[in-house]
């Protein structure tokens, strides 16, 4: 459920704090007063993609802010490794005027992808613009898919597909004509010729551009190295014969003193790190005894690394990487023959296997079509449409290339408004009015399984007027006993049914447009109800017209319990 809004510098709401409450309720106002905003600050604060025009001109940043309480959202929280505070989520958006986003989960920053994820979990929001997604015949499948709960049978279906399909690319990967074929070997034995007789070692260019460094600075390195061993060691003033003398006096001085055996033991060990250091130098000066020959080699062998690495685009690793695939595909065209004949028989079991789940995935189906062909019919005519037909036209491809990532089936919905019509796609026969209380039909009946506490509908009403307007408030409303219910409105009828209705105005201070939202009393409601029905000239009539609308539709919410 949606508890609470709290909008900052969206388009033409400088700040707005809305809390709402469970059951139905309307949002109403002039034409172009903001009403849509707030579906627009909702879509944000869900993590749906945002422009940097929905950030107020003259301000450096937006923010939306959502607080709801939701079992499954808690869920996700605690699997995302995010507190909750006593059940409440807070949701928060901000837009920088760049088109930078961020968002938060109570305080803990997420991504735009995970608050969409977390946003299904909360919010349905049918838009404006959703009705055209019921007249695309491709999302059909999608609808039964999602009514006949077929989530299951589908992805266990895919997982046989996609592992169908390995074995198609496979196949097709090696089939070729004996011409390609001849060429592939050719050009793959060439490169493996290549890269074998390089003999080619990890670590090797390291290596060697180490020694080549080394062996470049030698006679610099030498010099230095002589002089230090002559210091330390060679020279009979080095280090080395004055640590000896040295250890020599103090031992015969600690048979007079035995406190200086400490001292003694302190110079031998000075005296063999001398030798040591003495050693390794004399090791490094022998490394440096190189003839020309060999730094010609080294730069020989680099220049072979370095043009076998710009003619396959890659490193030394990805050298041996691609003579390990080289050999790996020359031996499958070398054994292509027995490979295919072993995928044949694959690809034969795995699509049997496949075709098996799309069937039990077509019956699954079809008893969904039937249940759902009903319960909309029953629907529509709740919503003043009495002598509608609707038929959920399922049709099964058959042959080899039957199957696809969905299945066998291709699904169409198809409806008669009228009696006495036949049956055709929803795109000819509907229109806006019966577009909108189809989407409502498949809404109402949808909400049943997906576990969402909150439902927004942006102008459900359009095309629609009269009785077939009441109808659909009374839908709401029923709908509003199990659901939260959050509905833009310029209907009287659907207005006058909710349980708590918003005023979203517009004013102008400054010369800078405002707009603000504000909760009606029973006062305000009539005579918000009276502007939807007259206009701006509110006459008593008027007024008490709207007192008979909320009286009535009172009742007609008590008879729901």
């Amino acid at each position: 459920m949606l508890k609470t809004l709290h909008i900052e510098n969206i388009a033409v709401i400088e700040c707005a704090d809305v809390e709402f409450s469970a059951g139905l309720s309307v949002l109403t106002g002039e034409t172009g007063a903001g009403k849509s905003i707030i579906i627009d600050s909702l879509n944000a604060v869900l993590g749906n993609r945002v422009s940097r025009e929905l950030v107020r001109s003259g301000t450096e940043r937006a923010s939306v802010t959502a607080s709801f309480a939701s079992a499954q959202a808690e869920r996700w929280c605690a699997d995302n490794e995010i507190d909750t505070d006593e059940g409440e989520i807070i949701l928060q958006r901000r837009i920088a005027a760049d088109g930078k986003t961020s968002g938060r989960v109570n305080g803990v920053p997420v991504t735009a992808s995970q608050l969409r994820e977390l946003g299904t979990l909360l919010l349905d929001i049918h838009g404006q613009n959703d009705g055209r997604q019921l007249l695309d015949e491709r999302r059909h499948l999608d609808y039964l898919d999602a009514f006949g709960e077929c989530g299951e049978a589908l992805s266990s279906y895919r997982e046989t597909y996609d592992a169908y399909r390995v074995l198609v690319r496979e196949t097709e990967r090696l089939t070729m004509d004996e011409t390609e074929k001849q060429r592939l070997e050719e050009s793959l034995r060439y490169r493996v010729a290549e890269l074998t007789k390089a003999e080619l070692r990890p670590g090797e260019e390291a290596e060697l551009m180490e020694r080549r460094d080394l062996l470049r600075n030698s006679e610099k390195l030498t010099e230095h190295i002589s002089a230090a061993l002559a210091a330390l060691y060679d020279s009979d003033s080095s280090a080395l014969a004055q640590c000896g003398d040295a250890e020599y006096n103090v031992s015969r001085a600690s048979a007079w003193s035995a406190d200086l055996s400490e001292t003694e033991e302190i110079i031998r060990g000075a005296r063999l790190a001398i030798e040591d250091a003495s050693e390794r130098l004399r090791e490094k000066q022998q490394l440096l005894d190189f003839s020309p020959e060999e730094y010609d080699r080294l730069e020989e062998r680099l220049s072979l690394l370095r043009r076998l690495e710009k003619k396959y685009s890659t490193d030394e690793e990805g050298l041996a990487a691609l003579l390990a695939d080289s050999e790996r595909r020359l031996d499958e065209l070398e054994y292509a023959g027995d490979r295919l004949e072993q995928l044949e028989k694959e690809m034969a079991k795995a699509y049997a296997r496949a075709e098996r789940q799309a069937h039990a995935l077509t019956d699954i189906r079809k008893a969904a079509a039937k249940r759902l062909e009903k319960r909309v019919v029953g629907e529509l005519r709740d919503l003043s449409m009495p002598s509608v037909r609707f038929e959920v036209r399922l049709v099964s491809r058959e042959g080899k290339n039957a199957l696809s990532a969905s299945g066998a089936d291709e699904v169409n919905f198809l409806m008669s408004a009228n009696a006495g019509e036949a049956l055709g796609p929803i795109s000819r026969i509907a229109s806006g009015g019966e577009l909108s209380r189809i989407m409502l039909a498949l809404k109402n009946v949808f909400a049943e399984k997906d576990g969402v506490d909150a439902l927004i509908f942006d102008e459900i009403d359009t095309g629609v007027s009269g009785v077939a307007a009441q109808r659909v408030a009374e839908k709401l409303a029923s709908l509003a006993r199990t659901k939260q219910v959050l509905c833009v409105t310029h209907l009287p009828q659907i207005a006058a049914m909710a349980q708590q209705q918003y005023l979203v105005e517009k004013s102008e201070h400054g010369g800078r447009t405002f707009t603000n939202i504000r909760l009606l009393d029973r006062e305000g409601r009539q005579y918000e109800l009276a502007r939807l029905s007259g206009g701006d000239v509110i006459t008593d009539t008027q007024l008490a017209g709207a007192e008979e609308l909320l009286a009535r539709d009172e009742r007609f919410r008590a008879s729901l319990s």
